[in-house]
């Protein structure tokens, strides 16, 4: 591992450069909301040296076939590349960085196929990148980090990791480019569910509930709006963080398609043999007035519904830890604590463990994909339900994106808060969980809290 320091710099400025510079595939992993450990650190890549993607069951590692499950090809394909993380450096040093759609849960668990699919995302699709842009908001500082690969030779590693560093460090010492001005038509957002709908289809859960079939459900609706000709990506993300800062926000340039996202939610964290998850049940609108707003952060810590939701999910995500951890490591040091972002407050708890010997990262994924915070208890009857009110499928929402690095760690975030974008369309989903105590019509406004502070980003001339 080589690496070097750089004068700190904001990451979206960092990307703006990188992009500038004609650097492909930018991948940003951005703390923009701060936290001592939460948010510490924030990632930027570009120019990967490998494409890995699967879809319906397929893999390919650069366009050619890889053999096997998706996660089992995955894992052939970073082989090669394992090597020891540097402890005086920041946790990601290199490897993968991607997303891990929804829907690649029908290929680990026997469930139900959505009955139409818009094609946006893949099932799986992460690039391998060699260097890193890596920055501590704890202490301020940065550092360029590179592994020299896909060289595997220790000397021709050494000499690529020179000549990456110094490309990189020229890259980010240009000037960012001035963006292109912003189109000014609004978006025309489009819902497969209107009010009504969503009520009958919190009833339907409601029914299933009584029935005995599940404990709960979560239910999205999907916004799709058409985008103007030159609309541009990138600032469109700069204002979304800008107006909704959260610890896990992302910004992914792909094949054809590129996620937006500001999710708080942490889905998994593997640091060695440490394990943990982080779901999110129950959420408050903020209040302006500071008395209101402390108000209801309380009645939400507070509110029966809430927590007896946040709690199943907890138990869910026990019971899936304890199939890849160590025996009696499975712990839950927060249970139903607040946390508070720009426009919500959210109950959320803590669940750890110790990953068993013998296991990785991806067997972490397998056991535990997707998270329960977004499907419901018991999973698999809870998708299939899901599955079966929506209709389309959920594609990259609620799946998962973050890094694997070349050391077997990992840390990714539930995709909510997430757009999915190509070149003539965007695409949001917004969901809440069902219970026998949930109102129909609180239940659909949560959908429309969740969404309203991306929707806004969308427009123009503000906070980029």
């Amino acid at each position: 591992m080589w690496s070097r320091p750089f004068p700190p710099l904001d990451p979206a400025d960092a990307a703006a450069r990188l992009r500038g510079a004609g650097l492909g595939r930018l991948a940003l992993l951005d703390s923009a909301m701060r936290h001592d450990t939460l948010g510490r650190h924030s990632y930027l890549a570009a120019a990967p040296f490998g494409t890995f993607r699967a879809r319906d069951g397929w893999a390919t590692w650069n366009g050619a076939a890889v053999p096997g499950p998706p996660l089992e090809a995955l894992r052939a394909v970073l082989a090669p590349y394992r090597i020891e993380a540097d402890p005086d450096l920041p946790p990601f040093q290199g490897g993968a960085i991607g997303y891990f759609a929804y829907d690649l849960g029908a290929s680990l668990e026997r469930v139900a196929a959505p009955a139409r699919r818009a094609g946006l995302a893949d099932d799986l699709a992460v690039n391998l990148y060699a260097t890193v842009v890596a920055f501590d908001h704890r202490d301020g500082t940065c550092r360029l980090i590179a592994t020299g690969f896909p060289e595997i030779d220790p000397d021709a590693r050494a000499r690529k990791a020179a000549r990456d560093l110094d490309a990189l460090a020229a890259a980010l010492s240009r000037p960012a480019p001035e963006g292109a001005p912003d189109p000014v038509a609004p978006l025309a957002w489009r819902s497969n569910f209107t009010a009504e709908a969503y009520a009958r289809a919190v009833e339907r859960v409601r029914d299933y509930i009584r029935a005995g079939d599940i404990y709960q459900a979560n239910i999205a609706q999907r916004f799709e709006a058409t985008l103007p000709p030159g609309f541009d990506a990138f600032a469109f993300y700069r204002r979304l963080r800008a107006k909704n800062p959260a610890t896990f926000a992302a910004y992914l340039e792909g094949d054809g398609l590129t996620l937006a996202s500001s999710s708080p939610e942490r889905f998994l964290r593997l640091d060695r043999r440490a394990v943990e998850t982080r779901p999110i049940k129950g959420t408050a609108r903020r209040a302006d007035d500071p008395a209101q707003d402390r108000a209801r952060a309380e009645a939400l810590a507070a509110d029966p519904k809430e927590r007896a939701e946040n709690v199943m999910i907890v138990d869910l995500l026990r019971n899936d830890l304890s199939r890849i951890c160590a025996p009696h490591s499975v712990a839950v040091p927060t249970l139903c604590g607040i946390e508070t972002y720009a426009g919500v407050h959210h109950l959320v708890s803590a669940v750890t463990g110790t990953l068993k010997e013998g296991a990785d990262g991806l067997d972490l994924l397998a056991a535990t994909f997707p998270g329960g915070s977004i499907t419901g208890a018991p999973k698999l009857r809870a998708m299939d339900i899901i599955t079966e009110i929506e209709g389309d499928a959920r594609e990259a929402y609620c799946g998962a994106i973050g890094w694997i690095g070349f050391d077997g760690s990992l840390d990714t975030s539930i995709a909510i808060r997430t757009v999915m974008l190509d070149d003539t369309r965007a695409v949001l989903q917004a969901g809440g969980g069902v219970t026998l105590l949930s109102d129909p019509e609180s239940e659909y406004r949560e959908t429309l809290t969740k969404a309203e502070r991306v929707f806004s980003a969308f427009a123009t001339g503000e906070g980029a």
